[in-house]
């Protein structure tokens, strides 16, 4: 395992100097603050969210993740549904592009930087990245459900 670490705090800081972008100013820009802007970053088009699960998850109170829905629906960026008691969230298509122009990585620069991976390749690449951030969400679950 050690060599696969050691790749990863190699590649990583890589990809992030090659895309990061001052995202702050950004996200202010577009009336968003940073918390808004993790939020939308947590959400998909078309697999909702439990919003006590992202609470849960961002290590806020669901009174924190109620108030920056209730911003987001009303700007038409998060759209909430019912199951049961439980409130379903999903990002909107100008969700998403609020959370791109807000991305601490810029949309232009992933672009370019995966347009220079082979086409034949850059699925895989991809889902080596949603691999990592997957197991990176189930570590950060776990410590949380240890805190709690």
């Amino acid at each position: 395992m050690t060599d696969h670490v050691r790749r990863v705090q190699r590649a990583y800081p890589q990809l992030y100097l090659a895309c990061h972008v001052e995202h702050t100013t950004r996200r202010r820009a577009h009336g968003l603050s940073d918390r808004d802007g993790s939020v939308l970053a947590h959400l998909d088009e078309l697999a909702p969210v439990a919003a006590g699960a992202l609470a849960r998850h961002l290590g806020v109170g669901p009174s924190s993740v109620t108030a920056a829905i209730d911003r987001l629906e009303a700007l038409g960026l998060v759209e909430r549904t019912r199951v049961g008691r439980r409130a379903m969230l999903r990002i909107t298509r100008a969700g998403v592009r609020h959370m791109q122009a807000g991305s601490v990585l810029d949309t232009a620069r992933v672009e370019a930087m995966l347009a220079a991976v082979p086409a034949a390749r850059r699925d895989e690449a991809v889902r080596g990245i949603e691999l990592l951030a997957a197991a990176a969400r189930a570590m950060m679950r776990k410590r949380a459900n240890r805190r709690a």
